[in-house]
This record gives C-alpha cells, structure tokens and sequence, in this order.
C-alpha cells in the first residue's frame, strides 16, 4: 500500500547538496549524547510496535484509534494498542532521541520528521505474507520493508545529505513480529504441517528479512521475542476458569523465540559487521504474570478495558469503542485481550535498555549495541 510520494530527481539533488551545506543536518557519522552513536529506530512488526499505522490502513479492523486506547497518552488514542506509551515509545525515552517515532502511513510523516526512524509496524500482521488475512487489510513485514526500501531510503537520503549506507548504521532496526502468525495463521488455520516445520519455515522468513535490511544497511539490529501468548485473556477466556494459560500456544511461543535467539549467533557468517541483541519479553512478561505483587502489579489475567467478547462477534482482544477502562491501570499486565499495559511496556524497555541478564536480553542490551 504505496503512499502515493514521489520524489524528483532534481529535488533530491538539491536537498542532498543542502543539507551538506547546513552542519546541523550532514551528520551521517556524528554521535549523539553521551556517546550513543544512534540517531533514530526504524521498526518492524505487528500491533505490539505499532504507533498507528493501521489507523490508515483501509478494511483492516485491527484497529486502536478510539477510546479507551490513549486513555494515558498525551494525544489521546493514537492506534497504539495499550493505554499509553508501547515499547517503541519508551525505548525512544531511553535512548534519548527528540521526538516520538512516527507512523509511515501517517500523512504527515515526512521531510525533518523521518530523520530520526519510522514506524511500519501494522496491527494484526505477521511475517508471513498470509498471516493477518483474517484481520482484514493489514501490512506484512515484506510490504513494510518494501516501504522502506523503496520510499524512505531516498527520503533519508535527502534530508541527511549522505548516502544511506553512510547513515544506516546510526539507526536501530527494531523488529517485533511472530505471535500472530500462530495466532492468526497456524492455529487458527489449522495449518496442516508439523509446528516444528512451521517454525523452521517461519524463522527463515525472519532470517531473510534480517538480512535483506542488512544489505540495504541496517547494522544494528533489536529482535524482540514473541510474548506468553497462552496467558493472554484472550487465551484464557476459552478455557475453564482456573486452569491456567494454554500450554499449545505458550508453547509455540516458547519454540520460535528459541529459534530466534539461536539466529542471533547463526546470522552472523551472513551479515558480517552487524550486531543483533535478542529480547526475551516471553520471560519478562511471564515472570510478572508469576509473581505480580512482587512486581508492583495485582492483576495478571484480567484486561482492563472492556473487550469485545466472541460472543459479541469480536474476537476477544480488542476494547469495545467507547467502552470503560479500569481505574488502575499500572496495577494490571494486560489492557486489552491480548497486549500489555503502559507499566509492563515500561518493564520490558527498561530491561532492554539495561539488563546485564542473559536471560533476558542476549548477547549484550540496547545501550551497548547503541555505543558499538
């Protein structure tokens, strides 16, 4: 789904050869604050790293422009999937970059706005092209890293003044994506393989789409791991009260994030000169839905807005339009059926941010990867 931008030769040549006019804007090898040689994201994914690009996408109903989503964000609901900031927000805090990380599909995403990433991430989709088809229109990862490919790349070019093989490796390339393609495709499918076969099939996907970022650029790379998928209240409301997350999907989660994480040292021979840092948020999420009060939180298996149940034609993730939000907020893991609350995100940035835990981000966290 193009945006529809078009780009003159002739302005690109003028844009490139002003902003290596103006120091502030020609600063490919330039480091930023306190060392971090990062100047922007570019992300990747589905409805857990989406800022709102499905707000314009047409026939997609993975929507979350409506309230009570953005209840606490400071622009009201904004399509993100949660009640305030998502990871990429406040990984952009952490990193101490100027602005949010905007939208592609956002209209007014371009010029100054794109130098410092773009969000492509897309509610509902997954890395395989058929995954989402459910959901209505939604973006895949290979339509999301054609956009960058073919529209922001001379975009950035322009504004930075440099190529983009000088100034790609200056930016992370966060990518969030997986649980819907079990969700949303193998499961709910009924896909008739082996889940090892699909997982090994869907891990060279993702090992294919890292490494055609990298040959467009991309050198420091955040893989991001499928959340507890099982424990979900979306998950658990088909079961019988008490028993617990659903071992098949935790399972599957459990499989691809174990593939993922291998992919970090198996890429390498393939993408010579890139990092790659793997988040565990399967473990953080889980070990507070485990121990919640430890953890500053006293609800880990109820949403806390209103959902639109199956009985009502929804599907048990989404909060009803208009519906009610629970007052307490940070004392809940999960907003809506199926995505974490503003106070769990804030968890899992912090910890990818910081942790010297293997078990949690692996080989090194965001910081070190962002001073390489």
């Amino acid at each position: 789904m193009p945006r529809g931008k078009t780009f003159p030769k002739l302005l690109l040549l003028c844009s490139s050869l002003l902003a290596c006019l103006l120091p502030c804007t020609c600063y490919c090898k330039a480091k930023e604050k306190d060392g971090a040689d990062v100047k922007g994201m570019f992300v990747f994914g589905s409805s857990l790293v989406d800022n709102g690009n499905n707000n314009f996408v047409q026939n997609s109903v993975a929507k979350a422009d409506y309230s009570p989503y953005g209840i606490d964000f400071p622009l009201g609901p904004s399509g993100r999937f949660t009640n305030g900031k998502n990871v990429i927000d406040l990984l952009s805090d952490r990193l101490k970059l100027p602005a949010l990380i905007p939208a592609f599909f956002d209209p007014s995403t371009n010029g100054s706005r794109i130098m410092h990433g773009i969000d492509y991430a897309s509610g509902g989709s997954g890395i395989l092209d058929k995954t989402g088809s459910f959901a209505g229109h939604v973006i895949s990862m290979n339509q999301q890293i054609e956009s960058f490919k073919t529209v922001t790349l001379p975009e950035l070019e322009a504004q930075l003044g440099c190529g983009s093989r000088e100034s790609l490796p200056h930016y992370l390339f966060v990518v969030g994506a997986g649980g819907n393609d079990y969700t949303l495709n193998y499961f709910l499918a009924r896909t008739p393989i082996s889940l090892q076969l699909f997982t090994a099939n869907l891990t060279t996907a993702l090992s294919s789409q890292l490494q055609t970022l990298y040959h467009l650029g991309g050198r420091k790379f955040v893989l991001m791991s499928v959340y507890p998928l099982g424990c979900s209240p979306m998950a658990t409301a088909i079961r019988p009260i008490g028993n617990g997350c659903i071992r098949a999907l935790n399972f599957a989660a459990l499989l691809f994030n174990f593939h993922m994480k291998k992919l970090v040292d198996t890429i390498k021979p393939k993408m010579p000169g890139a990092d790659l840092v793997y988040v565990n948020a399967y473990r953080i999420v889980q070990d507070i839905i485990q121990n919640p009060v430890s953890k500053g939180f006293s609800d880990a298996s109820n949403a806390c807005c209103e959902v639109v149940s199956r009985v009502e034609g929804g599907s048990g993730i989404l909060c009803k339009r208009g519906g009610w939000a629970c007052a307490n907020r940070n004392d809940h893991v999960f907003f809506d059926g199926l995505h974490p609350t503003e106070a769990v995100n804030h968890v899992i940035a912090n910890k990818a941010y910081a942790s010297d835990d293997p078990d949690e981000v692996y080989p090194i966290n965001v910081k070190q990867l962002a001073q390489i």
